[in-house]
């Protein structure tokens, strides 16, 4: 069942908020600010990875963008003991000459501070983005 939220806001966010919407990659206004709410809520609730505490445990996705000559690298990431990984991919991405690593895991915040500081400090790395999932009480799995 849904309800409808209103909310009121200046002529400049108004104007704004369907360049917005699309700029994004939305199709709706409710999809969106549903999606922004629950992100400012966890980003407000937890905070960013740099500044949770150290022993937090969080599950969630590594983003891994690099060049070929760093698979050992990864392959050990994948088999240390500082961080659980359940599921790993790779791919490659044609257009913009990047291979890509997807690393599904678990661990401490620190532990996730670790590894992203290892892998940012290592030639051939271009980019790396941690996504945590959202924490919930109850839910499907």
């Amino acid at each position: 069942m849904s309800k409808i939220i209103s909310f009121s806001s200046d002529d400049k966010f108004c104007d704004g908020l369907d360049d917005l919407i699309v700029d994004s990659g939305y199709q709706n206004r409710s999809r969106f600010l549903r999606d922004a709410a629950l992100h400012f809520a966890e980003v407000n609730q937890r905070g960013d990875l740099s500044e949770m505490k150290s022993d937090l445990i969080l599950e969630g996705h590594l983003i891994i963008y690099y060049q070929h000559g760093i698979e050992s690298k990864l392959l050990h990431i994948r088999h240390s003991s500082g961080l659980d990984v359940t599921v790993s991919t790779r791919g490659s991405l044609k257009h913009s000459h990047t291979c890509v690593d997807m690393m599904q895991a678990i661990g401490s915040a620190e532990a996730f501070r670790g590894v992203i500081a290892e892998l940012k400090d290592t030639p051939s790395v271009d980019k790396v983005v941690f996504v945590s999932a959202p924490m919930r009480e109850e839910g499907c799995c």
